[in-house]
């Protein structure tokens, strides 16, 4: 049968399907999506085989996920985000090179943006599962730390947590704090810091 895309939840993994032939909408969940490149959008054409849920309401099943509704373009909303964080990951890396900045630097950098990968990824995985949740607070909290680059990447890769406003809203106001904090260490103030992390780590 085929149909279009009514509603969908990306980050909870399933929405509904307005099939052509009319009739009521019919649930999709992710896992019966037969192609895994890309995550269904509102507007999508699919085709799919009718089933139904232990309950006896229409499931779709094996389905393959079409071309967008006409005179719609694909942007990419991974790209941006890989690109952003990985930029500043370099320009860390670059500060190292040139030894305006200690490796601890990058280190710490590159280890909060895994564990906050890490962090989304999970939480992703939750949702669908409708497991418990990790806190927003807490995905905050490793993004203010220095794990900002892995959660813009976690965000456009996994797209999860990439459209709630009020959430990204306090992201980029991590993002401005921690990068206001790396610029600072480049100041008198901070090369004393840092002179006095790298004792202590020595």
């Amino acid at each position: 049968m085929k149909g279009k895309i009514a509603s969908w939840n990306d980050e909870r993994g399933f929405g509904f399907i307005t099939p052509d032939a009319g009739g009521e909408r019919v649930f999709v969940h992710a896992t019966a999506l037969k192609q895994r490149q890309r995550r269904p959008e509102v507007g999508d054409r699919v085709t799919y085989a009718p089933g139904r849920d232990k309950q006896g309401r229409p499931r779709a099943e094996r389905v393959v996920v079409g071309n967008r509704r006409p005179g719609t373009v694909k942007v990419s909303r991974t790209a941006g985000p890989l690109l952003g964080g990985g930029v500043f990951l370099a320009i860390v890396g670059a500060g190292v090179w040139t030894s305006a900045l200690p490796p601890l630097v990058f280190a710490v950098y590159i280890v909060m943006s895994a564990v906050a990968f890490a962090a989304y990824a999970i939480d992703k995985s939750a949702a669908r599962r409708g497991a418990w949740r990790t806190a927003e607070s807490t995905l905050h909290l490793l993004a203010v730390l220095g794990g900002w680059p892995g959660a813009l990447m976690a965000q456009g890769s996994l797209r999860h947590k990439s459209r709630k406003q009020p959430f990204r809203a306090v992201f980029w106001l991590t993002v401005a704090l921690n990068a206001a904090f790396f610029v600072w260490l480049f100041t008198p103030q901070g090369q004393v810091l840092l002179r006095s992390a790298k004792l202590a780590v020595q």
